[in-house]
């Protein structure tokens, strides 16, 4: 896993709120290995989902650089961009389904944008389903789901136009702690067994621990760290990633 397949340069982002300029991405650099799983974390407020929507042009960035397999995302016309969307699947906290529709409907959905046939979108939204486990929950409604449930609808649908990126966005905040292990289980399941390259955005720092392969730390729009998982659990050299493993650790003695 030494190939640099997410490239991120220099990457600036502001929000005009009440006829004031709010800088949310302050120059981010950082890259990612092809079929790694990397983590960012930060506390509220540091920029990171800001960070996750501009990888794939959800927000727009003001400058700066997003290459995936050498393509600068940031370049692409909108009929480009929707077509290399389909390389880059992405999970929400909120999961984003609809509620109107079954679980297979709302996996079903994103192939029928691509114009795939019936008979084969049928045949993948089946084979995602079986993938997350779900296979009995094709006729079910979202309201009938759990929340770990729901996460797995969720990630079948970003799976389903075989993605090679997947981005993930604090997907795990809602869940309990035994059904956010079932997800992460899955989340690097799916990495090994379709060699996805993972971007994983949480404040939550034992999330990094058991997922992910390199992380960066974030605070105030800046990338303060970047290592890997041991390197910065063992020497944090950013009072912030400091600040961040002296809360984990105190949470893992009390309890």
């Amino acid at each position: 896993m030494s190939e640099n397949f997410i490239e991120v340069k220099d990457l600036h982002k502001s929000f005009h709120v009440k006829k004031q300029s709010l800088e949310v991405l302050k120059g981010i650099d950082f890259s990612v290995n092809k079929g790694e799983i990397f983590g960012i974390v930060g506390f509220s407020g540091a920029g990171k989902s800001t960070l996750v929507r501009c990888i794939n042009r959800l927000e727009e960035p003001d400058s700066g650089q997003v290459l995936i397999g050498g393509r600068d995302i940031t370049s692409l016309s909108k009929n480009e961009l929707n077509t290399e969307r389909r390389r880059i699947g992405m999970i929400f906290q909120q999961f984003n389904l609809f509620d109107s529709m079954t679980v297979k409907q709302n996996v079903l959905y994103p192939l029928q944008l691509t114009g795939m046939d019936h008979k084969s979108a049928e045949a993948k939204a089946h084979e995602m389903l079986s993938l997350v486990g779900l296979s009995d929950k094709c006729d079910s409604y979202p309201g009938e789901l759990s929340g770990g449930q729901k996460q797995r609808v969720g990630i079948a649908r970003a799976l389903a136009n075989d993605p090679e990126v997947l981005l993930s966005d604090e997907a795990t905040s809602a869940l309990d702690p035994q059904t956010t292990l079932s997800v992460l289980d899955l989340i690097k399941e799916i990495n090994k067994k379709l060699g996805l390259t993972v971007i994983l955005i949480t404040h939550e720092l034992e999330v990094i621990r058991y997922a992910c392969d390199r992380m960066a730390v974030m605070e105030d729009g800046r990338l303060v760290e970047t290592g890997t998982v041991k390197e910065i659990f063992e020497t944090p050299k950013s009072e912030t990633a400091a600040n961040f493993i002296n809360v984990f650790n105190k949470f893992r003695s009390d309890n």
